[in-house]
């Protein structure tokens, strides 16, 4: 007798099911890199500042060296998040800027980024088709606040059971500590959740190396092989199939 049709696979003997998904956001669901630059371009032209900074792509680079720069200021604990965007607009502008006025410049280029926020067109679908069979969170570096809001205004936090971040748990991905901290506020070992993330260092490895299993997104669908241990898929509507062949789900979703 074969099991019902919306009633997931058993796992193969001797394979730990998996119970949960954890969810990278930046560049996985939500169109980061896309909001990002279409946020700052209509920011730098109101300020009138791009043929000061050499133009569109000369002015994204200085912007996204910034970026990177305080942000790992940030991973590491050496700045606060807010601090971290007072010395991106300080390393941007290249110039002092007193916190007001860091904080004032910085919140111009946040309006026109929240105005350009986007999901993914297969972000939706996935979480969807993935909500009846298993349980869901998010695992990311950015700050908890953040990130709450952002899902929220996206119209998919109550997809999530929990937002897991680096400023509440004390370590950022790729640490281990990361990812373990996060199974355990779900209450389950490493092997019983995959993780989902565009980034093959900081996501995938992560992950494989922390036991979980995982999942690179590789939207670019460059050819690379993944490393052992690593699944890559080239779009997040290949996740579900790709899930229920690797192994059946364990515990059904507490989101409905």
């Amino acid at each position: 007798m074969t099991a019902p049709a919306d009633r997931p696979p058993a796992p193969p003997p001797g394979r730990t099911p998996l119970r949960a998904v954890l969810w990278d956001v930046d560049d996985t669901l939500f169109d980061y890199s896309g909001s990002d630059r279409a946020g700052v371009l209509r920011h730098l032209r109101a300020e009138g500042l791009l043929a000061a900074y050499g133009g569109e792509e000369a002015a994204l680079t200085r912007w996204r060296h910034a970026m990177e720069t305080e942000f790992a200021r940030f991973l590491t604990g050496e700045l606060g998040f807010l601090d971290h965007r007072r010395a991106r607009a300080r390393t941007f502008l290249d110039r002092p800027l007193s916190d007001a006025e860091a904080d004032a410049w910085f919140g111009r280029y946040v309006t026109h980024y929240e105005a350009c926020w986007t999901l993914f067109p297969d972000a939706l679908p996935a979480l969807r088709a993935l909500t009846p069979l298993v349980r869901q969170a998010v695992l990311s570096n950015a700050a908890t606040a953040n990130q709450e809001r952002k899902l929220a205004a996206l119209g998919i936090r109550e997809r999530f059971e929990a937002v897991l971040c680096a400023d509440e748990l004390g370590h950022a991905k790729p640490a281990a500590e990361a990812f373990g901290g996060a199974c355990q506020a779900l209450g389950l070992t490493p092997p019983e959740v995959l993780y989902v993330g565009d980034k093959l260092d900081i996501d995938a490895l992560g992950a494989r190396d922390a036991g979980l299993a995982a999942v690179w997104l590789d939207r670019t669908a460059g050819g690379e092989e993944p490393p052992e241990g690593v699944r890559r898929i080239a779009g997040l509507a290949e996740l579900p199939e790709l899930l229920r062949a690797v192994t059946g789900f364990g515990a059904p979703s507490t989101i409905r």
